[in-house]
């Protein structure tokens, strides 16, 4: 069984809606465990009990959140073993989009996960066909995990 986790923060509610669509896309991968958690809900100890780890943030002033940001400085400083399990990221932005990339260097480069790549951006409100893109993304995130 392949444990996942998708973790997010929203603010307006944007980067949330896109996590519960790759939430469902994870789910519908035969084998998986799939747990959706708001990132202050998460103990940086809890990480490594996961197969595979997404991480949903949207992008302010050209940066990710201070939450997304303090909870991998937690995993790092209390040294949690992310090596080897699969990282992905994505989020709604604005005007830039560079939280999920900064993400997703600090999973493969801090904590030498495998990342998918690129991450999942979305400008402003996810319309439709923007939550599709998100159902197969937590879907092929996921299917990397199954051995």
């Amino acid at each position: 069984m392949s444990k996942v986790l998708v973790i997010y923060y929203s603010r307006t509610g944007n980067t949330e809606k896109m996590s519960e669509a790759v939430v469902e896309g994870a789910r519908s991968v035969d084998g998986s465990s799939v747990e959706m958690q708001v990132d202050s809900d998460v103990e940086p100890e809890s990480l490594a009990g996961f197969n595979a780890i997404m991480v949903g943030v949207p992008t302010y002033h050209h940066d990710m959140t201070v939450s997304i940001k303090t909870l991998f400085e937690q995993a790092a400083v209390r040294g949690v073993d992310l090596k080897g399990r699969v990282g992905a990221a994505f989020g709604s932005y604005g005007w830039s989009g560079e939280a999920p990339r900064l993400v997703l260097e600090i999973m493969k480069n801090k904590f030498g996960m495998n990342t998918v790549e690129p991450p999942l951006l979305e400008k402003y409100t996810p319309d439709r066909a923007a939550l599709e893109r998100c159902r197969d993304f937590g879907s092929t995130v996921t299917k990397k995990t199954i051995f």
